[in-house]
């Protein structure tokens, strides 16, 4: 949230109802040797561009060309028009946007923050942590910073200094189950153990009636994976909410399957992931970061299988 299957298959038969579309069935085949049949998958159409934001963009172009803009109202209209590309899909153009906000206003907490978020999208982690530093430098006050530099400190192999932000990210709001799962995704690298007992410490500060206690549920094994999807439907009210919870959904299941060694499934849930296009979402924003380490897990997978069919071949000569 916060914006704040190689061989797996998916068969999915599709039909229109009002506001959602469901499947009727689906197979997900986990790996060569086992199988696991779901129940029904859940499939949204992707969002669609908001055409409010696309007036928005047009008119923060137009007032852009003026001559008379003070260098503050210069800055805040490029950052504005940075997060509507954000939120268009278009990181370059917003990640350009936000550098032109910071070269006219060099204070700008916010924009080191997207900036920051951006870098560790294309992996350049070094870059990314110096914005974020500059963020907490110019707003200490900041809360999402320690989520997003906590998320860059994960993917940049920093797990244990990913645990202080995500943990301290965490303590600002304990009754969230987002920061839950994120902060136990960064202890689970360094001590499963002691992650799966912090996991079912902090489950209890989150309210029942909340959607995403199902994430933590099922990362508890207190539900199964069938469970979770069936009830992906509960209180959904339009096409919109239906997708963003989609969207975490197949992120975190895709995570699980990872986390359990079915890559191949992983990386057909992070495409659904992605689908939706919800891109100002955490987990729509890191479900390409994903699908490019699911593949490399892929790959390493088959070099074991290679190396060993090798040995037996050799090994019975």
């Amino acid at each position: 949230m916060f914006s704040r299957f190689s061989k797996s298959v998916i068969v999915c038969a599709m039909l229109s109802l009002v506001g959602c579309t469901t499947t009727e069935s689906s197979t997900v085949n986990k790996s060569s040797n086992s199988q696991s049949q779901f129940g029904d998958l859940i499939i949204s159409e992707p969002l669609p561009i908001d055409f409010k934001k696309e007036i928005a963009l047009a008119r923060i172009s137009d007032f852009l060309q003026s001559d008379e803009l003070k260098p503050q109202q210069r800055a805040k209209a490029f950052y504005d028009r940075g997060l509507l590309y954000d939120s268009f899909g278009l990181p370059s153009l917003a990640r350009l946007d936000f550098n032109r906000a910071l070269r006219v206003n060099p204070k700008m907490a916010d924009a080191y923050n997207f900036i920051g978020v951006h870098y560790t999208l294309i992996g350049q982690f070094a870059k990314a942590y110096e914005a974020f530093d500059a963020t907490i430098e110019l707003k200490p006050e900041h809360q999402y910073v320690y989520l997003n530099r906590g998320i860059s400190l994960y993917y940049g192999g920093q797990e244990k200094l990913a645990i202080e932000d995500l943990t301290k990210f965490h303590e600002f709001d304990k009754s969230d189950p987002y920061r839950v799962i994120w902060r136990y995704l960064a202890e689970h690298k360094v001590n499963k153990t002691l992650a799966l007992k912090h996991l079912k410490e902090n489950r209890s500060a989150i309210d029942s009636t909340v959607w995403g206690r199902q994430i933590v549920d099922l990362y508890l094994m207190n539900i199964s994976q069938s469970q979770f999807i069936n009830g992906l439907t509960k209180n959904i009210e339009s096409q919109t909410q239906l997708a963003e919870r989609l969207c975490e959904a197949y992120f975190y299941l895709g995570i699980y399957a990872r986390i359990y060694n079915q890559p191949d499934l992983a990386l057909n849930y992070f495409k659904l992931a992605l689908a939706t296009n919800v891109f100002e979402f955490v987990e729509h924003r890191y479900a390409r970061r994903e699908l490019l380490e699911t593949r490399l897990q892929v790959h390493k997978n088959n070099l074991v299988k290679d190396e060993l069919a090798l040995q037996a071949k050799q090994d019975s000569k």
